[in-house]
């Protein structure tokens, strides 16, 4: 059992750049809830959390996290908090902190819309300069299929909102997500949403089925065919081919990855091609 200086509503997930943080349950859940692909918090009914509660949470983080630098708030998207609701919890935050670089949290593109550009830019001023979002994809239709809520079009305007109020993004996208009939398209369209947008992080993870393949062909709402390691690496191909950023910092390092990439983006695309070229061709000869 890991000791845990608050006690903490399980599962607790966080990004993996944020393995020192000190973590701040805010709100319990995720407001959304209904992904197909996803199970991470199926178990739990969404709600959130009173200042009053969290106070001597901040308190007692503080004082086991006295050196921290950044703190991140749990659970799925505790970006979906009002502004009215998150610029106290912010400020008590960096009351009790003493030497913070960062705030982050996930966030869901409505999250962010649903915020006017000067509470973006009040909570950016209280420190929360960085935003989780994952899209998945930028296909309207995979991203149908999947139930996500959102569209390129919303994916792109609250990503772009974020950014206008000076909150960086780390994007996520998802290799594998629509299956062989989608594969094509989902590749193209996530690389047409990351060039609108340009985020300061880009990571792809690999879709995992903790509960099976028939299990996600049945939440899917279209024809899903798997796809082998070799067509998700071709996938990754055309995304990473299609890409036009510049000074994205890109990972496909999670534990869901067939092939661990790290680099810039577009300043080592010719590198990341090249490696996945590689792999590729060691598929072939096997």
């Amino acid at each position: 059992m890991i000791f845990t200086p608050v006690k903490y509503e399980e599962p607790l997930f966080r990004p993996p750049g944020e393995a020192r943080s000190a973590i701040l349950q805010a709100t319990i859940g995720c407001s959304w809830n209904r992904c197909a692909f996803c199970e991470m918090y199926t178990s739990k009914k969404f709600r959130t959390k009173s200042l009053e509660t969290l106070k001597p949470e901040i308190k007692t983080l503080a004082g086991y996290f006295q050196n921290a630098r950044k703190v991140f708030l749990a659970d799925g998207n505790a970006f979906v908090l009002s502004a009215s609701r998150m610029i106290p919890i912010l400020k008590e935050i960096n009351a009790q902190f003493g030497k913070l670089q960062r705030i982050s949290a996930y966030a869901l593109p409505k999250d962010i819309l649903g915020k006017t550009d000067e509470e973006l830019i009040e909570i950016r001023k209280q420190g929360l300069k960085l935003l989780y979002v994952g899209i998945e994809s930028g296909d309207d239709e995979l991203l149908h299929l999947i139930n996500k809520g959102e569209t390129f079009q919303s994916t792109g305007e609250g990503i772009l909102k974020a950014h206008n109020a000076g909150i960086d993004t780390s994007i996520m996208i998802i290799n594998g997500l629509g299956g062989r009939k989608y594969s094509v398209q989902h590749a193209e369209k996530s690389a047409e949403i990351i060039n609108q947008v340009n985020p300061k992080f880009l990571s792809t993870l690999t879709l995992s089925m903790p509960y099976g393949l028939e299990h996600y062909q049945k939440h899917f709402m279209g024809e899903y065919v798997p796809q082998t390691v070799k067509e998700l690496i071709e996938e990754l191909r055309t995304f990473i081919a299609s890409l036009k950023i510049n000074n994205t910092i890109y990972r496909s390092d999670h534990v869901s990855n067939n092939l661990i990439l790290k680099g810039t983006l577009s300043k080592d695309k010719e590198r990341l091609l090249g490696q996945i070229e590689q792999a590729l061709q060691a598929i072939k000869m096997h």
